[in-house]
């Protein structure tokens, strides 16, 4: 089987860069983890980029989305990280859902779908309830573009509500988030390299 298998982690924190971000370090977790089964992996903060609404691939203007669009396609695994407010997954989040909306007309040399063969984890942290929530939601819009979902593919953190410690606050990584970071970045390795050797069919 291929080993060669790349990753982008997408940070949707509301924090622009140089703030820490716990959205930021979780990605960066997972891409490490990631690392460990022969994955190479980048981490982009979408918040530093201008990123356009609407549901094309390039909206004009300084919309800097098509260039994170072709990170996205080059890779094999997206790491779909956000936090979590009110609730809910972050505005960015909502806005780079909205952009990979584009890719369902979009299809390869076979006739599929682009983003078929390649694979989402998803990472969510917050200082409410809310995650399994945010994780149906963003597997629902992945799997709808064409990501595969590998087997317990999301990891999250949910602090005490309406406290003030962050994920990026902790002495140290929480036994079970840290358990389930290998895990989701193992079937997702797995996985990805599995679609690389035999993807699914056209027909």
């Amino acid at each position: 089987m291929s080993t060669h298998t790349t990753a982008i982690a997408i940070s949707c924190t509301l924090k622009p860069s140089p703030s820490e971000s716990s959205s930021d370090l979780l990605a960066s977790q997972i891409l490490a983890a990631l690392s460990e089964h022969g994955v190479d992996g980048q981490l982009v903060r979408a918040v530093d980029h201008t990123l356009s609404p609407g549901v094309e691939a390039d909206m004009g203007g300084d919309d800097e989305w098509p260039e994170l669009r072709r990170k996205v396609l080059d890779a094999d695994i997206l790491v779909f990280v956000t936090p979590t407010w009110m609730g809910q997954h972050s505005s960015v989040a909502q806005r780079v859902l909205e952009r990979l909306d584009a890719e369902l007309s979009e299809t390869d040399d076979e006739g599929r779908p682009i983003l078929f063969d390649k694979v989402a984890i998803a990472g969510i942290v917050g200082n409410e309830d809310g995650a399994h929530h945010i994780a149906a939601i963003l597997f629902q819009g992945l799997n709808d573009v064409g990501y595969t979902i590998a087997a317990q593919g999301s990891v999250y953190w949910n602090g005490e509500a309406m406290q003030g410690v962050d994920y990026k606050d902790l002495s140290e990584t929480p036994e079970e988030v840290a358990s389930a970071t290998a895990t989701a970045a193992r079937n997702a390795a797995h996985l990805a390299s599995a679609l690389k050797e035999q993807g699914f069919p056209a027909e």
